[in-house]
């Protein structure tokens, strides 16, 4: 992300961005990117409004044309009633949604965001989702980094899966779901001491794919109804059980594992 930004020089390889050479052209590239870190970096001694107007100064930006994408980009980001508010007291949803705004004060061509909504409620997680969302409609080219599977199926185009710095799988959403996971998935509790009595039962019924965590039994097929239904037929009942559409998040911990990585 750093060498995408024009911060960092590339450690090896070739990196093109925007018809330029990050090394070379950097003060050039970097004007016509936006860029919204991990943590927000806003000024909290000044207002909502003065956050936009000093950070479009240092891009030398005519002080008339600061004023008049100030109003566009609060209002975009639905700020416009705590434009003279302080920051410090912001929620995190309005903080998160004013760095977004000012990371747009340059009009850039791609905005860079390193991982945008984490620590958000489900609520503000959604707004700026929204807000994100309109600005591909505009033909903003987005780059991001996210652990939310969810958030990457909503905005991202084409994604990659990373894992211990490696690259190990690429597509659209559709494309990897399809190739790495199957149409439903089955997700089944037992009671304590009896998944493992249940899960050699379970694998003779043959799903396409089957998990044991610590407190469920996935299992993976085509028609998740039909399959429960084979699974009631051979006697096995389970304490709760839950039919469910694959997503992307299947698709992470099926590349990446279960296990937690420091």
């Amino acid at each position: 992300m750093r060498m995408l930004g024009c911060v960092s020089p590339p450690t090896s390889g070739d990196l093109t961005i925007l018809g330029g050479d990050p090394v070379r052209d950097g003060a050039a590239i970097r004007a016509r990117l936006g860029v919204v870190p991990q943590e927000d970096t806003l000024d909290n001694e000044l207002t909502v409004r003065e956050n936009l107007l000093v950070y479009g100064r240092y891009f030398g930006l005519p002080r008339r044309l600061i004023n008049e994408r100030t109003d566009q980009l609060l209002a975009f980001v639905q700020l416009t009633e705590r434009a003279n508010d302080q920051v410090e007291p912001l929620s995190g949803g309005m903080k998160r949604r004013l760095t977004i705004a000012r990371s747009l004060v340059n009009d850039p061509e791609i905005l860079i965001l390193d991982e945008p909504t984490t620590g958000l409620d489900p609520q503000a997680r959604h707004v700026v989702w929204d807000r994100l969302f309109r600005l591909k409609q505009r033909g903003v080219t987005l780059i991001l980094t996210t652990h939310y599977m969810d958030e990457a199926e909503q905005l991202c185009d084409r994604l990659v899966v990373m894992d211990h710095a490696e690259i190990v799988a690429e597509g659209t959403p559709r494309e990897l779901i399809t190739q790495y996971s199957t149409p439903e998935v089955i997700e089944l509790r037992f009671a304590p001491g009896e998944q493992e009595d249940a899960a050699p039962k379970l694998k003779e019924l043959q799903p396409e794919r089957m998990e044991l965590t610590a407190d469920r039994v996935l299992l993976y097929a085509a028609d998740g109804d039909k399959f429960l239904a084979r699974v009631h037929q051979a006697g096995i009942e389970p304490v709760t059980e839950l039919v469910r559409r694959s997503t992307l998040e299947d698709v992470f911990l099926y590349l990446t594992g279960r296990t937690l990585v420091d």
